[in-house]
């Protein structure tokens, strides 16, 4: 789950964010219960003011709430704009209504560019017409027939959701409201409840509470969302100002009340780790209690000083030392029914020493098709190996959805030999439209000679059949050491049925532990779990991986339930991989190597 920031903002549009409604503004009843007709007036993002009764000559109107940063009006902004393009040579009008008070027309104007919108975008400065429509969030649509009364309001479809993402959707329920206004029968189901961000509405400005954003807040923010939520990272919206903030606060509400955000999937009872994302329960009360008393902002000599990062470039390690890039730029098809297969690439590294890199970050060119990269170490005279070979020790660092970069402790490092060659492994998911990707590698090398050579290796099991229905399949793999040895850090992979994943270690004295237990694996954000100290494996220690699948109807991601599973590479298959990082207690880099 970035596009950033077009400049120009029309001050013919300032002038005329107002909003003219012919219909009475009582907010009381539901939109679909009004007996007077639906109009409105807005300014798009050109200035030009359009109304509903723009629009008489068609017999449907499709209005949508969207926003420009809602990961969920993201994902669905193709099947919008598509939708728009079916339709509207049979009489359909598609406008697109954006409420947040956070998304200026320079954002919007990027927004409708970069997805190409095909339909009027509208911008509701104050909210009247999200709340005349009464819309709560983005995105949810209205359809509206031929007497602009509201037939069907919620979801455009089940494919995407929260905490999942089905290959295709199973109900269609935009599309089917369409057919029968246009038949001029009723809709059967009139109400499906909208899922996504809620639109940020403009609240009046507190200044003293008990807890304040300069005073309390703040702190909160910088710790544990900024790291996400700033331009060019993996937070889809920014958090580091009080007006950000307030304006997703009830979005913030929710994800933080029901333990969403931040990210972090691993059962507190195991293991100890560096990268602990969790809140305390303390911060997590202060901030609900923030929003719940109106967001005041308090006094601005109590603001902490900006939290430093390590630069502005979008790379979460720091500027590279060296970054390759793919050889040419990919072309991503609009549609892959059989999904499109991994993709290789070969980068010739022209290093003429070896080099020890202590963080390595991947990064994808287009965060909208990308679904994963794994860059692998290819050493002078090692064969191409085939896709299943690049597993293990040869792989120096991957990205997919949530995952961190290879951040290694100060005397740790992996190992890329002279005259290595890079190979990328690029793994794309079309969204509707074509798209194109140069995706790129940066590393960071350690400053001096590491005493420790990091190694990855892959607890996997291949052999597994996950019968049709099946909630709750076991599959395991494992794997000894036969040297002393270190565990940095762990981290599962699994796909759309992957539900539960844990780590144990059993020493050669019989003596076992649970080293890291994720109850509820979630394909949409995968973590490499970093241990806050290495753990010592003596030779002879044994890692058992034990992974749970649900491939029953209860399981929203499962793409098919009344099929049998096999391994394989796309999201519709299955993959069950321990991936740990490592490294030999005996084990020294030669001397003089740089």
């Amino acid at each position: 789950m970035t596009g950033w920031r077009w400049r120009w903002v029309s001050p013919i549009c300032v002038g005329l964010l107002v909003c003219v409604l012919a219909a009475s503004q009582k907010p009381a009843s539901a939109p679909e219960s009004r007996t007077a007709p639906l109009d409105f007036q807005l300014p798009d993002v050109h200035g030009r003011l359009v109304s509903a009764s723009d629009f008489r000559d068609r017999p449907v109107v499709v209005v949508a709430f969207l926003g420009t940063e809602c990961p969920l009006v993201n994902l669905y902004m193709p099947r919008l704009c598509q939708l728009s393009r079916e339709y509207g040579p049979r009489g359909v009008q598609f406008v697109g209504i954006n409420s947040n008070e956070q998304d200026d027309i320079g954002k919007i104007i990027e927004h409708v560019k970069c997805h190409n919108v095909p339909f009027p975008m509208l911008k509701d400065k104050n909210q009247k017409v999200a709340d005349l429509f009464q819309a709560k969030r983005v995105p949810e649509v209205f359809v509206l027939d031929r007497n602009r009364q509201v037939v069907y309001r919620g979801r455009i479809d089940d494919q995407y959701g929260i905490g999942y993402q089905k290959v295709k959707p199973e109900r269609q329920y935009l599309k089917d409201a369409l057919e029968k206004a246009l038949a001029g029968k009723e809709v059967s189901e009139r109400h499906v409840p909208a899922v996504g961000c809620f639109i940020g509405r403009s609240k009046p400005e507190l200044v003293a509470g008990s807890v304040t954003y300069t005073r309390e807040v703040s702190r909160i923010i910088q710790k544990h969302c900024q790291e996400c939520h700033r331009p060019g990272h993996i937070g889809p919206f920014s958090l580091l100002t009080y007006e950000k903030t307030r304006a997703w606060a009830e979005t913030i509400r929710e994800v933080v009340a029901e333990r969403r955000m931040p990210p972090w999937h691993a059962d507190p009872r195991y293991g100890k780790f560096a990268n602990d994302r969790s809140m305390p329960e303390q911060d997590r009360a202060t901030l609900l209690a923030w929003i719940d008393q109106g967001c005041p902002k308090g006094d601005e000599r109590d603001l902490p000083p900006p939290r430093e990062f390590p630069d502005h470039s979008g790379w979460r390690i720091g500027k590279p030392d060296v970054v390759f890039e793919l050889p040419q730029e990919v072309e991503i098809p609009a549609e892959a029914p059989n999904g499109v297969p991994y993709l290789y690439f070969a980068v010739p590294t022209h290093f003429t020493e070896d080099k020890w890199v202590q963080f390595a970050e991947a990064r994808p060119g287009n965060k909208l098709v990308v679904h994963h990269i794994i860059v692998y170490i290819r050493s002078p005279g090692q064969p191409l190996q085939r896709s299943e070979d690049l597993i293990g020790n040869n792989l120096l660092v991957g990205y997919a959805p949530g995952d961190l970069p290879a951040i290694f402790p100060d005397g740790m490092a992996k190992r890329i030999p002279k005259g290595s060659t890079l190979i990328f492994q690029m793994h794309y998911t079309p969204n509707g439209t074509p798209q194109k990707d140069r995706s790129s590698v940066g590393l960071i090398f350690a400053k001096e000679l590491p005493r420790h050579i990091v190694r990855t290796r892959s607890i996997l099991n291949r052999r597994f059949a996950i019968p049709p229905g099946h909630d709750h399949f076991r599959v395991q793999s494992s794997s000894t050491f036969t040297r002393d040895a270190y565990l940095l850090s762990f981290m599962p992979h699994m796909h759309l049925r992957g539900k539960s994943f844990e780590y144990k270690v059993v020493y050669p004295d019989g003596r076992a532990e649970i080293v890291l237990y994720v109850p509820r694996y979630d394909f949409g954000w995968q973590t490499q779990y970093r241990l806050e100290k290495p753990l010592f494996m003596p030779a002879g220690t044994r890692i058992e991986c034990t992974a749970h699948f649900d491939n029953s109807p209860n399981n929203p991601n499962n793409p098919d339930p009344t099929k049998t599973v096999f391994w394989g590479e796309q999201t519709w298959e299955e993959m069950m991989i321990g991936w740990v990082d490592y490294y030999y207690a005996d084990e020294k880099p030669n001397a003089g190597v740089s």
